[in-house]
């Protein structure tokens, strides 16, 4: 699967803040009052977010690293490289997601050169965790999202 990955522009956020996703996944649909706050945080120059496009040049996914793709709550004190993937809601559950995530991982190394990765996923989302299995991540921890009280998993890649 050969994706582009470009620094997130306006109009990519805009777009992907329109993505919407059936339940329970619609936990990843923001809140009407927050796209404009999301938009903000995408555009962060300090805090890199990716628009991933397919050969077609149509936005598929996103992904983001460090700091935004830590969850409130969590124990982020090894060090580690935190990535954040979401994909296209019609995309999803098609066999997609370890071609997706592996090429987040290859963009990463070059970007970041991390001796290890991380994840962190919402405990419900079996879905996204099996894939991160493939990816050779392994469970290390458990914790309950602030202040919400979501359980979430993180799963961490050593290099």
């Amino acid at each position: 699967m050969s994706l582009t990955f470009h620094q997130m522009d306006e109009t990519s956020a805009r777009t992907i803040l329109t993505w919407r996703y059936k339940a329970p996944y619609d936990i990843y649909n923001p809140d009407s009052d927050e796209v404009e706050n999301e938009i903000q945080c995408f555009m962060d120059p300090g805090s890199p977010y990716y628009s991933m496009a397919d050969e077609q040049g149509e936005l598929v996914a996103y992904c983001c690293f460090g700091l935004q793709a830590r969850v409130p709550g969590g124990d982020y004190c090894s060090r580690a490289l935190d990535i954040g993937l979401g994909v296209r809601p019609d995309l999803t559950g098609q066999g997609l997601g370890l071609a997706y995530v592996n090429r987040v991982l290859d963009f990463a190394r070059v970007e970041h050169t991390p001796s290890s990765y991380r994840v962190t996923i919402a405990e419900f989302n079996k879905r996204a965790r099996r894939v991160w299995e493939k990816a050779e991540f392994q469970f290390v921890a458990r914790f309950q999202r602030e202040p919400d009280g979501r359980p979430f998993v993180v799963m961490v890649r050593e290099l």
